[in-house]
């Protein structure tokens, strides 16, 4: 896949797919929503749609829960994981608001049915949306326990027909060692799918790999948090870790 810069400035991607954790709404403690933080993160979209660009989120559920500390005192994986599900609900409308008081459409779509505050997800009503430029929020994972929201996120990404899935974390790409621990971490500029799992990629989980290499749907992580980042991204410029096939 090239990743050059258009030189007419027009967008690489048409429809993206951006998975981000909820962690990008947590205060200090790392918990709960932060209002004016899911405001910097409606701002960063709002720039990519306003170039054209149709987007569509998932959103994980870290700010809130972690089923793997329901698991470790005891309780039971689909019912840890059920919440989270819920929780990424929450996450979801709080996005949704921050969209609509910028003045953007958004619609937050759920894999478990809570129709007093969303509508379930149904693949050609959220790509309905898309079309009529509205921004696509898909909360609740897959509606499965055992699946990740970063599985969650590669499902959608085909299901919706996005042209590319993108990883947006605290890290600008995958590197061969933890770069917060290590001075000298080098930065992958692209990895194809095999490399990145056998490297057990730490930023995404190998189902969510595994899926995107075999339907081939290319992974782009970099750091949300830079300076138009988005917009670099959505553009084709060179920036974080592209993941996909030879």
């Amino acid at each position: 896949m090239s990743i050059n810069v258009s030189s007419t400035g027009v967008p690489k991607y048409k429809r993206i797919l951006l998975k981000m954790g909820g962690e990008a709404f947590a205060g200090p403690g790392g918990t709960g929503i932060v209002p004016h933080l899911a405001q910097e993160v409606a701002a960063k979209v709002k720039a990519v749609r306003q170039m054209g660009v149709q987007v569509a989120i998932v959103l994980g559920a870290g700010n809130w829960w972690r089923g793997k500390d329901g698991i470790a005192h005891g309780m039971d994986r689909t019912t840890a994981d059920h919440i989270g599900m819920l929780a990424t609900v929450m996450n979801a409308l709080a996005l949704r608001d921050a969209f609509e008081r910028m003045g953007m459409s958004a619609r937050v779509q759920t894999a478990l049915e809570i129709r007093s505050v969303a509508e379930p997800y149904i693949r050609l009503r959220a790509i309905r949306h898309l079309e009529k430029d509205r921004i696509v929020i898909l909360g609740a994972g897959t509606g499965n326990p055992y699946f990740t929201t970063d599985t969650a996120g590669a499902l959608r990404a085909m299901e919706i027909g996005c042209n590319v899935m993108i990883k947006a974390t605290k890290v600008d790409g995958v590197y061969d060692s933890d770069p917060r621990k290590n001075a000298s971490a080098q930065r992958y500029e692209q990895l194809t799918y095999l490399e990145a799992l056998n490297m057990k990629v730490g930023v995404l989980d190998s189902t969510a790999i595994t899926l995107c290499m075999e339907n081939d749907m290319p992974i782009l992580v970099l750091d949300l948090w830079q300076p138009n980042c988005l917009e670099r991204a959505v553009l084709g410029e060179k920036i974080g870790t592209i993941i996909h096939g030879k």
